[in-house]
This record gives structure tokens, sequence and C-alpha cells, in this order.
């Protein structure tokens, strides 16, 4: 796998800024964790790509981690990918996140990378400060806003703030805060299928049907391209929630009790060679032939190995689920 973990970046131009009201928002990607850094790295060398190849100039966001080094390894993983520029945004603080200093690396980047860690640390500290303005601003303005782990899980609007594992959905499962507001209409968790958190998604969903519940398994992302069409990248899969239909008794629940749901629809995504129509107007999905790899970045180079066989897996989500929110 070492000429995919080699794979030559394209000279695609850098996101340039656009005049307000005719903005071209940039992508979003919500990895669930432990993605691969040692050998083919599909999924971080796309964020490159998209974040404008060997032009990315990439902003890294360890805050959520309590692992000093954390910046530093991705920004060497950044830079050992041929990206222009990868500089790590130190804020142990609010008064750091306000501080112009500190937002000075975020003001031309093309990407911008939240580490894991502890969401409740992020949203604590970045919640409402320059930084997290400058975050959406750069997003507004066409950059791409990738999150792994806690990053990931502030990237929506309600954001998924601690929780219990279990298969079995059960009233206080699971706790929401406020998150950046990326992807408005979901409710994103992380490493899902590994630490069983089936449960507690949803019973935050049938406690706020309106949203779609999002699961990102480990080593694997969820692209939203600036088109609101979902894209599977990397080795396992993605579970959608759909509690437009769904019943449950969690409004009667007391304590930790157990949650009765009926009505949930299920969807799992994987990078394979099929995915779920976008011509779905109701509660019951179709599988499709698989369409043609997304073009939101350049492809490899041949001999560089092909990437896009694990990024086949896609769903226009917003669709599907009948949703038009615009990006805010």
């Amino acid at each position: 796998m070492e000429s995919q973990a080699n794979a030559v970046l394209s000279d695609r131009p850098a996101t340039a800024t656009v005049p307000v009201g005719q903005r071209a928002h940039g992508a979003i990607m919500a990895i669930g964790g432990a993605e691969d850094k040692l050998d083919d790295k599909v999924i971080l060398s796309t964020f490159v790509q998209i974040a404008g190849g060997r032009a990315a100039r990439i902003a890294i966001v360890p805050t959520a981690s309590s692992i000093e080094s954390a910046g530093e390894r991705y920004k060497a993983i950044f830079l050992g990918m041929g990206a222009a520029r990868a500089e790590v945004v130190y804020i142990a603080s609010r008064e750091d996140a306000n501080a112009e200093a500190t937002v000075e690396p975020l003001h031309d980047a093309t990407g911008i990378f939240l580490t894991g860690g502890n969401q409740m640390r992020l949203a604590a500290i970045v919640g409402g400060t320059l930084v997290a303005d400058m975050v959406r601003d750069r997003h507004a303005d066409g950059a791409i806003v990738a999150g792994t782990s806690a990053g990931a899980s502030i990237l929506s609007s309600h954001m998924v703030a601690c929780g219990a594992s279990g298969q079995t959905p059960k009233q206080r499962l699971g706790q929401m805060v406020a998150g950046f507001g990326r992807v408005p209409d979901l409710i994103i968790d992380q490493h899902f299928r590994q630490r069983d958190r089936i449960g507690r998604l949803l019973v935050l969903v049938a406690s706020n049907p309106a949203l779609a519940g999002v699961g990102v398994d480990e080593d694997t992302a969820a692209l939203i391209d600036p088109n609101q069409t979902l894209e599977v990248i990397g080795r396992n899969s993605i579970t959608i929630v759909d509690g437009r239909q769904m019943y449950s008794d969690v409004f009667r629940v007391k304590g930790h009790g157990g949650v009765t749901i009926s009505g949930a629809v299920l969807h799992v995504l994987t990078p394979a060679t099929a995915s779920i129509s976008a011509a779905v107007n109701s509660s019951t999905a179709r599988l499709n032939p698989a369409p043609k790899p997304s073009t939101i970045g350049p492809s490899p180079e041949p001999g560089h190995g092909d990437a896009t066989t694990s990024r086949r897996g896609l769903a226009n989500l917003f669709r599907l689920l009948d949703r038009s929110t615009p990006w805010r």
C-alpha cells in the first residue's frame, strides 16, 4: 500500500473566497475516529486533495485532545502528503480562542481539521468565540471542514456530548449540547459499531425525530459535498437513522428505563458498489448500481492507487430524507 500512502497530489488551486451572497460552501468530512494514518490513508489523503492538493493550506485544531503531540502528528502527515502548509492552532482557553493571533492561521485556510478527544472540551473552549466564527466563515467561503471522533460530533448543530453504549435504546443514554452547526439537520455519532452506540443514536433521534442520525464507524468518513451529497469513504460503514415515521414512548419513560421505538428506518451505507437511490420521497429505500465515482477532488495519478474504489458509497442524504435545509 506504499504507493497509495505516497499518492501524488494534484496542483488543484486553493479554494477562493467569493462575495457574500455568492458563496459556495465547502465540503464537510465527519470521520468516525481511528482513521488510517500508516498505510493508504485514504480518508486523510482525500481531505488534503479537496483542500487543494499541493496548494492546500491546512489549519489543525487539536483542542479536544489531551495528547500534546496530536496536532503535530497530523501536521507531519499532511505535509508528507504534499500540502503547501499545515499549521497547528493551539487553543487552551477561551481567551486563546478569542485572540487575533490564534485566529490568524485560519484566515486563508483551505482546509480545517478538528482532532479527536473530548468534544465537551472543544465545545466549552471554542464555542461562541472568534475561532468558531472563523471556522464557519471559512466553510462558507469554500474551505473543507473535517473532524475525527470528537471533532466529527461537533460539526452538527446538535452534538452528542456524552453517553453510554448498548443496543437497547434507554432514556438518558445520551446527552446533546450545541455544536458548530455545519450540518444542521444531522446528529453525528462516531466509533459507532466499534463502541456499540446504536441504542443511544436511536433514543436521540426518538427525542428529536426531525433530525437524521448518522453513526460513523471507525476508519470511515461521511463526506458531504456542497451539493449535500453524502459519500462514504474508508473501510467500514455509516448507519443512518430516519425517524420521520418513528413512534416512541420516550416522553413517558422515567429514569434510565428502556424506550420502545417503532417505525424507525435504518440505512447502512458502505463504500461498495451500491447506493441508496436519491429518488426516495418516503421511508422506503431501494438499492441502485453505484454511480460513477465522485468528482469532488482530483483522482490520484495512475500508478499511485485508485482511492475512488473506497469512495463509491454515494447517497443524496438530504433528498433521501426529503430535507431541503440549506447550508447556514
